[in-house]
């Protein structure tokens, strides 16, 4: 596979660009045929460990968010179609899947393996990204059995959501004692509300006031129950409902899932800024900086920065329209997982990782558990490399059926995107200075509609009609 198959982009920092490029070529060895091995790219998205194959709930969701722009080369919802092809009776969709064996794969922490449930905030973007409203007639059943099992088994009377918390993946996140954590109740209230915007898509008027209300209910007691105004934070909760002391990365679901009000919101996000906290030099660490199980040689949970874990901090700033801090965090996140690829000291062996150091450059660690963390772990990294180099650092915010990109310039440089592939459409935008001034030059092969916000001062839409034109920044 040719690297001119993926959209290419440019930016001023060629190592951003190379990055990039190195994610898409190594990818290919990643989808494997479960029987023979060998990789396919008809098969699946899979990091091989120990000579097995596991497919991962937590890996599909996210890793659906930057296979999107592969330009079809490589299907976003293939792992997720997998687990969906694996629902029980019930409506039951397991954790992990052995894929040799095509089993689940259940554990002691997690007899029912529950997984985090974000299947319909996936399924959400994929539209966006495909327009493909007939899958989302297809899965919508399916979404629906998985969440009544959920409620069936693990919704409690006062409306939240009692799960082991090592089913959001902290396996050593010093939070043994959450019984109710808030990671799952908040990725519940994700999931409502972008079950509630699919009911929209399918103009199903009571699948989406059943999920609306839903999410509402939910979103009344992750701030009633787990908000606490002293910390500006929200925490895990007890069996007796009490909150537990430590700050985790686990409190900013809520952002994502647009729970806090402006408020609350502001003393959260204040967080993401304090080096006491969650402002580290490599933002953000899984476990605040302040704790006294932080360490800042990672330590799995207990300091290490998690590519999926900023994906999510990310998208939650943008909720709150914070697109400035969101793309200095991913500058500086980009600049760390660069160090880590090519190390200063010719002795350490450098790659994309599972995690990274909080306080300087370099792969996080665990004591006595040498493979962390993980070389090459694309299945998250590529969250970093591809999907926020395209969306906060070049700031590109597509949606094919509104026909729309937004384009979000917090400062004036010379970057863009070439051939990316909208369905049947190949766009490129492109911001350059020329001797007229900042110039933006486009090419499609349809109409769509463009919104620029340049720093905040200038905001336009405008119609882009197919074939080639530019504009002039000064002139908007």
């Amino acid at each position: 596979m040719n690297k001119k198959d993926f959209p290419k982009i440019h930016f001023y920092d060629q190592d951003f660009v190379d990055i990039y490029n190195k994610t898409w070529n190594w990818l290919g060895d990643y989808w494997l045929d479960p029987k023979s091995g060998e990789p396919d790219p008809d098969g699946y998205f899979v990091y091989p460990e120990d000579r097995q194959y596991i497919i991962n709930q937590f890996d599909s969701i996210f890793s659906s968010f930057f296979l999107v722009y592969s330009n079809r080369n490589y299907p976003a919802n293939q792992n997720l179609d997998y687990l969906y092809a694996r629902q029980e009776k019930n409506g039951a969709i397991r954790w992990k899947y052995d894929l040799k064996k095509n089993k689940p794969v259940l554990d002691r922490l997690n007899p029912e393996g529950i997984g985090i449930p974000l299947f319909a905030w996936a399924e959400f973007n994929l539209y966006h990204k495909s327009a493909n409203k007939r899958r989302v007639k297809e899965v919508v059943p399916i979404l629906q059995k998985y969440l009544n099992w959920i409620d069936a088994n693990f919704k409690k009377p006062n409306g939240l959501y009692a799960v082991p918390a090592c089913c959001t993946g902290m396996f050593n996140s010093p939070r043994d004692k959450a019984f109710y954590p808030v990671d799952f109740n908040a990725a519940m209230a994700i999931n409502a509300t972008h079950m509630a915007a699919l009911g929209d898509i399918l103009n199903d008027k009571e699948l989406s006031f059943q999920y609306k209300k839903m999410y509402f209910s939910l979103k009344t007691r992750i701030n009633s129950m787990m908000w606490n105004e002293k910390t500006g934070f929200y925490h895990d909760l007890d069996k007796s409902e009490q909150m537990l002391p430590q700050k985790t990365i686990a409190g900013f679901w809520p952002l994502l899932a647009e729970i806090p009000n402006a408020d609350k919101a502001d003393k959260l996000i204040d967080h993401l800024t304090n080096p006491k906290t969650f402002g580290t030099d490599h933002p953000f660490p899984s476990l605040s900086a302040d704790s006294p199980d932080f360490k800042e040689s990672g330590e799995g949970y207990r300091g290490s920065v998690f590519p999926a874990m900023n994906f999510m901090v990310i998208k939650g700033l943008e909720k709150y329209q914070r697109y400035d801090l969101a793309r200095e965090c991913s500058i500086r996140h980009l600049y760390y997982i660069l160090e880590a690829l090519s190390p200063n000291d010719s002795k350490v062996k450098g790659d994309l990782f599972e995690a990274y150091l909080p306080t300087k450059e370099g792969r996080a660690n665990l004591r006595g558990h040498s493979n962390f963390a993980r070389p090459r772990y694309l299945q998250t990294v590529g969250l970093s490399t591809i999907a926020l180099m395209i969306e906060n650092v070049i700031g590109l915010i597509i949606s094919l059926p509104r026909k729309t990109v937004d384009w979000v310039i917090p400062n004036l440089e010379i970057m863009g995107i070439e051939n990316l592939s909208l369905k049947r459409n190949l766009i490129t935008i492109l911001s350059n200075k020329s001797l007229r001034g900042w110039e933006i030059q486009m090419e499609s092969e349809k109409l769509y509609y463009f919104t620029i916000n340049i720093l905040d001062q200038k905001k336009k839409t405008l119609p882009i009609p197919s074939g080639k034109c530019s504009m002039l920044i000064e002139k908007l």
